[in-house]
């Protein structure tokens, strides 16, 4: 529960219009809160604000671009204020087979799951510094193990991750704090995850029991959960770790 004298802090979320991200704003605004949320799509961004209302604006840019990044961070800036929190969670797992990927698509996995982490890093973190805030960036389970995904969306993570790692020792002596969060198979409306139990509900449910301790998808709330303690004084000594959200399938 936020402090109603303390002003409220800012999270700008990149990829924040629907599934994941948009319950990741949803559980930011239950802790007090205000969000901008960025994606590419401006109905998705709508269908957010009518949700949100005042606790929410709204950015139309494409992550993958640095110069849409620096405007976007110029914007709230003005209008918002300097960010404390930023969440990264843009990406896409959708690729060509293992061994089908051409330079042009090695290119595009990385530009959206990776470089557009390092677009919202590099526009944010001066803000960030001087809110002495913190960064949580979406990867996935595919990034610490082969799980048959898309190898380009999988090498993509894993660069992720290892960005991540690398950052938290210097951001964290000038006190800014950087997590990920790797979640699972997460079921999101209209996602890979509800085609599949569409397809083949039965195909599923084995895999989930053999592969799954927990026994189901996880769901978008899980991972919004996570978010919100990454970024809160609760994890004020967390720094360079990777909060798996998986209901146990990871085995490394």
């Amino acid at each position: 529960m936020s402090d109603p004298q303390q002003p409220r802090r800012i999270a700008l979320i990149g990829g924040g219009s629907r599934g994941i991200g948009r319950a990741i704003a949803r559980a930011l605004i239950a802790d007090g809160m205000t969000v901008a949320l960025v994606a590419r799509g401006a109905e998705g961004l709508r269908d957010a604000a009518a949700e949100f209302g005042e606790a929410c604006s709204t950015h139309v840019a494409d992550v993958c671009v640095a110069e849409d990044c620096a405007r976007v961070l110029a914007e709230i800036c003005v209008t918002r204020g300097e960010p404390s929190v930023l969440v990264t969670c843009a990406g896409s797992g959708q690729s060509a087979p293992p061994g089908t990927e051409t330079a042009a698509e090695w290119g595009r996995m990385a530009d959206v799951n990776y470089l557009s982490a390092a677009n919202l890093i590099t526009a944010a973190l001066p803000h960030i510094r001087n809110q002495r805030g913190s960064v949580v960036c979406i990867s996935s389970i595919c990034g610490h193990e082969a799980f048959g995904a898309p190898v380009a969306y999988s090498a993509a993570k894993a660069a992720l991750n290892m960005m991540a790692k690398g950052l938290s020792r210097p951001l964290g002596k000038e006190g800014v704090r950087i997590n990920v969060v790797s979640p699972g198979n997460i079921f999101v409306e209209g996602g890979v995850w509800d085609r599949k139990l569409r397809a083949d509900p039965e195909g599923v449910n084995r895999m989930l029991a053999q592969d799954v301790p927990l026994g189901r998808l996880g769901r978008p709330e899980d991972v919004a959960d996570a978010v919100a303690f990454l970024v809160s004084e609760r994890a004020a000594f967390i720094t360079g770790a990777c909060l798996v959200v998986d209901g146990g399938q990871l085995r490394s």
